[in-house]
This record gives C-alpha cells, sequence and structure tokens, in this order.
C-alpha cells in the first residue's frame, strides 16, 4: 500500500535550519513528483515546492526560494526539504504529497487537489 511519512518537525529559532524527511513505501520517489505543502492557522493550504523525475530542476514558490531545497535519495527513497534563514512565517503544518501529473501552466503543482496521496504531517515552529 502506498504510504508517505513526514519526520522533522519542531521548534526552531528564526534564522535557523531544520530539515525534513518523507519516506515512501509502496511505490518509488523517482516514479512520481512529490510535492510539499504547509498550512498555517486561518490560512489556505499551500504548495511551496515539487521535485520531479521529468525535470531537472525542483520548483518553488518565492517565498521559499533561496531558502528550501528538496531532493531524493533514491536508495533509501526519501524525499528531504532542507529548510535555512527559517522566518516565523514560515511556521506552519507541513506535508508531503504524492502526484501521478506531470504538472504544467494548465496542472501547477502547487494545486493540491493533483496529489493522490498525503502523508500525516509535520508541525514547524520558528519562534525566539
Amino acid at each position: 500500500q502506498v504510504q508517505l511519512v513526514e519526520s522533522g518537525g519542531g521548534l526552531v529559532q528564526p534564522g535557523g535550519s531544520r530539515r525534513l524527511s518523507c519516506a515512501a513505501s509502496g511505490f518509488n520517489v523517482t516514479d512520481y513528483d512529490i510535492g510539499w505543502f504547509r498550512q498555517a492557522p486561518g490560512k489556505e493550504r499551500e504548495g511551496i515546492s515539487c521535485i520531479s523525475s521529468t525535470r531537472s530542476s525542483p520548483f518553488y514558490v518565492d517565498s521559499v526560494k533561496g531558502r528550501f531545497t528538496t531532493s531524493r535519495d533514491s536508495t533509501k527513497n526519501i524525499v528531504y526539504l532542507q529548510m535555512n534563514s527559517l522566518k516565523p512565517e514560515d511556521t506552519a503544518a507541513y506535508s508531503c504529497a504524492a502526484s501521478g501529473r506531470v504538472f504544467s501552466s494548465s496542472y501547477p503543482y502547487t494545486d493540491d487537489t493533483l496529489y493522490d496521496y498525503w502523508g500525516q504531517g509535520t508541525q514547524v515552529t520558528v519562534s525566539s
């Protein structure tokens, strides 16, 4: 059965770093697009990044570009989200998701309805 399990959340100071892991089972992460989403209280779920085997570089929204990096370890079947220079505005529940869709302008990776499988989420709190 397809399963995604996130880990690595916690409390971090502004300017600090955190690495999230998304461990997959039941499928190979190289065969799917793996997206990262976050949701803060009172806000809609926001797609922030996606790594795709059909593209040479991952996608990032402007708010995290240059600070966050997503990568794959094919041997471990794990996708990572390295978060640097964290800000209080980054505080949210972070989730990974898998999609068989090839994303385009018509099917943007930030659309959470295009993903088939989701992890349970992990909380990241950025505060002094």
